[in-house]
C-alpha cells in the first residue's frame, strides 16, 4: 500500500467484500446475507442475469430477514439489560 494512500481506490472492492462477508457479532448474520439472503462468494458476479424475483417476493424476503435480525438484536439487548440491572 502506498504510504501516501493514493491507491485506496484499488483496495476499495476488497474492503467492501471483507465487510460484507463478515458475520455480525450480535445478529450472527453476514451483512450481505442480511441484504440479499445469500452468501457472497469471491468471484461471483451479483449482476449476472437470471431469474428476477418480483417486488413482492423481494419485499417479503427483506421483511423476514429484518425480523430475524430485529429478534437477534432484541435478545442481545435483553441480555445486556440483565447484566446491567
Amino acid at each position: 500500500m502506498d504510504h501516501r494512500q493514493k491507491d485506496w481506490l484499488e483496495w476499495l472492492v476488497s474492503t467492501e467484500f471483507v465487510v460484507n462477508n463478515k458475520i455480525h457479532i450480535v445478529t450472527k448474520v453476514l451483512l450481505f446475507m442480511a441484504n440479499y439472503k445469500r452468501e457472497l462468494k469471491m468471484g461471483e458476479d451479483i449482476r449476472k442475469k437470471g431469474k428476477v424475483e418480483s417486488t413482492t417476493e423481494f419485499a417479503e424476503r427483506m421483511k423476514k430477514v429484518q425480523e430475524e435480525i430485529g429478534a437477534a438484536l432484541k435478545n442481545v439487548q435483553e441480555e445486556i439489560k440483565r447484566y446491567v440491572d
